[in-house]
């Protein structure tokens, strides 16, 4: 670790967690908190802005969530890492963050010392995840190579391959298209196309055949 403090973000849209985690990390010699956001367009802002080395990112915010956020702090040059914080725990919220490109997953159950260690580890480039979410990890896994082998076989593209995970999460064709940052007339066609890839008459479908291949290993 540098022998300097870890500059960090806090993001999280509940005002009292966030000043919670922000006067806890202030008193901690091995991190410096750079600033604060209540939400994911804010903390984007302003990792432009202040540099930080690790945002300490919830999940579940209005307007750009914290998985967006995420996806757009990556891209930044240099990128801070992004380090989850959340109550969540459930398969959709995993996966989600992690393919966003977070470093690390924490559940708001984790005490000072140990978000204090992740802070630091993660800025010196290790992951770090909480226990509880092992088996999820897995499963993301197990259902990516699913996704993986359904596109080899009917001749996916990328785009279809990713829409047909979302079909898969059960969400609009709206919330594909703000995933993806699409149309959602794109997102129709793009659904339009699985259906005659995969020979199936609607999303419920499309998404059983995920789970069946993803279950059986096919």
């Amino acid at each position: 670790m540098s022998d300097r403090p870890v500059r960090v973000l806090v993001a999280d849209d509940q005002a009292a967690v966030r000043d919670g985690l922000v006067t806890i990390l202030e008193h901690e010699p091995d991190v410096e908190v750079v600033g604060s956001a209540a939400d994911g367009a804010t903390a984007v802002a302003l990792a432009r802005r202040l540099s930080p080395a690790v945002v300490l990112m919830d999940l579940r915010m209005p307007g750009v969530d914290g998985i967006a956020a995420t996806r757009a702090l990556t891209a930044l040059d240099p990128p801070p890492a992004v380090l989850v914080l959340t109550t969540y725990a459930d398969d959709a919220s995993v996966v989600g963050a992690l393919k966003a490109g977070a470093a690390g997953y924490l559940t708001k159950s984790a005490g000072r010392a140990q978000i204090v260690s992740a802070l630091t580890a993660t800025a010196d480039g290790h992951r770090t995840f909480a226990p509880e979410i092992a088996s999820v990890m897995v499963r993301g896994l197990t259902h990516r190579t699913a996704l993986e082998r359904i596109a080899a076989a009917h001749a996916l593209t990328v785009q279809e391959t990713r829409v047909l995970e979302l079909l898969g999460e059960r969400r609009t064709n709206r919330a594909i298209a703000e995933a993806l940052y699409v149309s959602v007339a794109t997102v129709k066609t793009h659904v339009n196309n699985l259906f005659g890839k995969l020979r199936v008459g609607n999303r419920a479908e499309a998404a059983a055949l995920v789970e069946r291949v993803r279950d059986q290993g096919l």
